[in-house]
């Protein structure tokens, strides 16, 4: 999967789309998921253009690596998900449910946020 400059999560990063940020810091973004599959259902999204979780391993630094990976756990504890329980999924390709060409992560739980 090549990496599409016009994809939703791009679109919303430049402004293009307007959505509601619930987190915002140098490295990602994070907003409710339009298609919820949980009733918590929350995307992290890294700021940089990375197709997917393999992509981002061998191009981002260790730093950035750090902080992404911080900032998922960052929102959980935002959203007062982690005494509950969560789930972080990561779709890498089409063949496993990646619709968008472009990192995300999504924070699931059953509890409501």
């Amino acid at each position: 999967m090549a990496y599409d400059s016009d994809n939703v999560f791009a679109k919303i990063l430049r402004g293009e789309i307007p959505s509601d940020f619930i987190y915002e810091d140098a490295y990602v973004v994070a907003f409710y998921d339009i298609r919820p599959k949980a009733p918590t259902h929350v995307l992290v999204v890294p700021k940089k253009a990375y197709t997917d979780l393999n992509d981002f391993m061998q191009k981002a630094d260790a730093d950035e690596v750090y902080h992404v990976m911080q900032d998922v756990t960052k929102v959980a504890a935002q959203l007062d998900v982690v005494k509950a329980g969560y789930r972080v999924v990561v779709n890498v390709g089409a063949g496993a449910g990646q619709e968008v060409p472009h990192l995300h992560f999504h924070i699931l739980s059953n509890k409501e946020a």
